[in-house]
């Protein structure tokens, strides 16, 4: 266990040295894992999909920046005897603080574009609106000055159906987000 807790702190400190560096202006790719399901499905159980896209941060000062994203992401939910799969092209607007020289948070406004509702194979999007704004905010740890890794949580804010019946209740997506990055 001292071995373990040695080997992080050294780490820790080598990462943090090599974070120190920050450009004005950087670009990346990033892609990782959501973990996804939609409010208010019955029995619902998360659907794991792929994002992944480009990013560019750009500093303001020595703490903040603000980071730019333009992200494919495969969402949904599951439920009995159903899967619907939802694909978005997102772009959030995030404002980054720096905790640490290599450990930030962010938080800031998304849009999404429904590119494609499939539930079981069919094609349902016209049962959904193609647009989805949210909320997300996460954290970033800068493993090295180029590797990144994050943790995200996206809320979305507008019903997810086109219309809803009497006694229905509005839908709205709920994503958990892990990625890796590099920044170039």
């Amino acid at each position: 266990m001292k071995k373990i807790i040695f080997t992080i702190a050294v780490l820790f400190i080598i990462t943090s040295n090599n974070a120190q560096d920050k450009k004005e202006m950087s670009f990346g790719i990033k892609a990782g894992l959501n973990i996804a399901t939609v409010t208010h499905v019955d029995n619902s159980k998360a659907l794991v999909g792929f994002e992944g896209g480009v990013f560019g941060e750009f500093m303001i000062g020595d703490k903040f920046a603000i980071q730019p994203e333009v992200l494919y992401s495969g969402q949904g939910v599951k439920s009995e005897g159903m899967e619907l799969k939802l694909d978005y092209i997102n772009i959030p607007i995030l404002a980054k603080y720096y905790v640490a020289d290599s450990f930030s948070i962010e938080l800031g406004p998304q849009v999404g574009f429904l590119i494609s509702a499939k539930s079981e194979g069919v094609d349902v999007k016209e049962f959904f609106k193609t647009t989805d704004i949210s909320v997300d905010f996460g954290a970033n740890y800068d493993i090295t000055k180029n590797f990144i890794f994050g943790v995200r949580y996206d809320l979305g804010l507008l019903r997810l159906q086109e219309s809803i019946g009497p006694g229905e209740k509005e839908s709205k997506n709920s994503v958990i987000q892990i990625a890796v990055g590099y920044k170039f």
